[in-house]
């Protein structure tokens, strides 16, 4: 049965609660959100990966108003899942690095010699925000988190912020069994040896919409289908790296694969096997979702949101993708770190692919999600986010400046830094070099000429805007090391020169071999 969409997307706050609009609520639309984690904007056959296949996710694209200038709000995970989930910038809501990072004198601990001294951050968000999930759940939706949640100890998990269910959330920013069962995972337990994690998460997402189908019960469901994939470790069958081993040979295998950034190498090319079998991994469990909302008739009456915490990892973890033409990745604030694919599918509003320019950021979800279902808006809370759907309707949202705040060094090389986008204008300030880069980003999307010097007033202008919104919402700045020497930093970076550089081209090498054999037991594991 077809729904009437000119009234389910007018919905107003009052026909939510009152008696007369009762039997509308029960065609309020289905909300699953996807979240991929470390991967890329270029990792999609969509935006144009020649090597990665992901013919879901380009499904998915095909039916979404697809925001070509999406944003994180962080570089690294913790930060951008924490936005998410209040609707604020992370030097708002306070956690402003992946938690578990090291801080203050325990930086050290890296090794990396470092100028500064990263500052304290939170540790897990904020029990007085009104969460995402808890306005969903407030709205009468059931609620649904399935996967990495990243956010806190226990105590701090999905079931504390607001979800009805929690299968596989916890401490973990990453798969700590891998990505073939056994998990190792206390919220997710064990069912087949050798599953694979990423259709196991979506196996439950789909199981929970069958067991609660709105059809049947009358009340919504608002799911969170959020991967591990594709965080390191690299992992996938033998069939899938077979596949991509041969793709990469058939598009020629380059003589380098590297070349080093201040801190680390930077990969420039995408040709990992094990990567590319990742990737279609995640997106073949996404394919399994939305061919189950289907088969249940949910998909006419389900907004359907993919995203990606932050950008692809070209440098530190696994050195999985190249960004290329966005400079660096996870960890950086350049365009590889923060441009992420948005796609949001609302039936009735997003029939084909639609694109919208216009720069928008993780913060917009909580507002929108709302908007879209008919919920009254938290201004009070997503106090950095707006609703998006003026722009999904085709009209206008009003200009805004967006703000970035990392005042950390990233383990994949990045250096602690703020930025400010407005309009075609990006700003990067630096506190090792305590200077100022600019970018136009409309004619630079590589960021690689610094128009600061020419053009002072604009360096200024920005400059007071950015640090004008920091202190108002009392951001933390990282300080000098007083045990910090020039001599020791420049024989850690020779060090990573002469053998990281090395090693990285060689197991790059390795994994493109035909003999490839990681001598692990999820080698002969199966997608499902």
């Amino acid at each position: 049965m077809k729904i009437n969409r000119s009234l389910l997307f007018v919905a107003g706050t009052a026909c939510l609660t009152s008696v007369a609009c009762q039997q509308q609520k029960d065609t309020r639309p289905n909300v699953l959100f996807i979240i991929a984690d470390d991967l890329g904007y270029f990792d999609l056959s969509h935006t144009g990966s020649q090597y990665y296949e992901t013919p879901n996710l380009d499904r998915l694209a095909s039916m979404s108003m697809d925001f070509t200038h999406g944003y994180t709000t962080s570089p690294v995970c913790s930060p951008a899942r924490a936005s998410l989930m209040t609707g604020q910038f992370a030097p708002r809501h306070g956690i402003t690095d992946w938690i578990g990072a090291h801080t203050g004198e325990d930086w050290r601990r890296a090794g990396r010699h470092s100028r500064l001294l990263p500052p304290e951050y939170n540790r897990h968000l904020s029990f007085e925000d009104v969460t995402l999930g808890k306005a969903m759940s407030e709205a009468g939706y059931n609620t649904l988190f399935v996967g990495k949640w990243h956010l806190g100890t226990e105590g701090s998990w999905p079931k504390d912020h607001g979800f009805d269910v929690n299968i596989g959330g916890w401490d973990s920013g990453s798969p700590r069994g891998g990505y073939f069962d056994p998990y190792d995972n206390p919220t997710l337990e064990n069912r087949k040896p050798g599953e694979n994690l990423s259709w196991r998460l979506a196996d439950e997402t789909a199981q929970y919409f069958r067991e609660n189908n709105p059809s049947d019960t009358g009340q919504p469901i608002f799911a969170i289908l959020s991967f591990y994939a594709v965080h390191s470790p690299l992992q996938t069958t033998m069939e899938k790296w077979r596949k991509y081993r041969d793709k990469a040979e058939d598009l020629g295998i380059a003589e380098s694969g590297f070349e080093m950034d201040y801190f680390l190498p930077n990969r420039l090319v995408q040709d990992n096997p094990l990567y590319g079998g990742l990737v279609e991994a995640m997106d073949d469990a996404i394919g399994l979702v939305l061919d189950a909302l289907e088969e249940l008739g949910l998909d006419d009456n389900t907004i359907v949101i993919f995203t990606s915490d932050h950008g692809g990892v070209s440098a530190g973890d696994a050195f999985a993708t190249s960004n290329l033409p966005f400079r660096n990745g996870k960890g950086y604030v350049y365009e590889g770190g923060l441009r992420v694919p948005y796609f949001i599918k609302v039936p009735g509003l997003t029939e084909r692919h639609m694109v919208s320019d216009i720069p928008v950021t993780g913060a917009d979800f909580y507002p929108t999600i709302l908007d879209l279902v008919g919920a009254e808006l938290k201004p009070e809370e997503h106090l950095d986010g707006v609703s998006l759907l003026p722009l999904i309707r085709g009209e206008q949202i009003a200009d805004r400046s967006l703000f970035w705040h990392y005042p950390h060094y990233g383990n994949q090389g990045g250096r602690p830094s703020s930025v400010i986008r407005k309009g075609n204008w990006k700003l990067v300030y630096c506190y090792e070099t305590e200077a100022h880069e600019l970018y136009n980003l409309w004619s630079d999307i590589g960021e690689t000429r610094n128009l600061a010097a020419l053009y002072p007033q604009k360096v200024e202008q920005l400059s007071e805007e950015l640090f004008d919104y920091l202190d108002t919402v009392g951001a933390l700045f990282p300080e000098k090391d007083p045990v910090y020497t020039e001599a020791a930093e420049k024989a850690h970076l020779q060090r990573i020169r002469e053998n990281r550089m090395p090693a990285l081209e060689q197991q790059r090498l390795n994994f493109l071999s035909p003999d490839y054999d990681p001598g692990n037991n999820w080698w002969g594991s199966q997608v499902d």
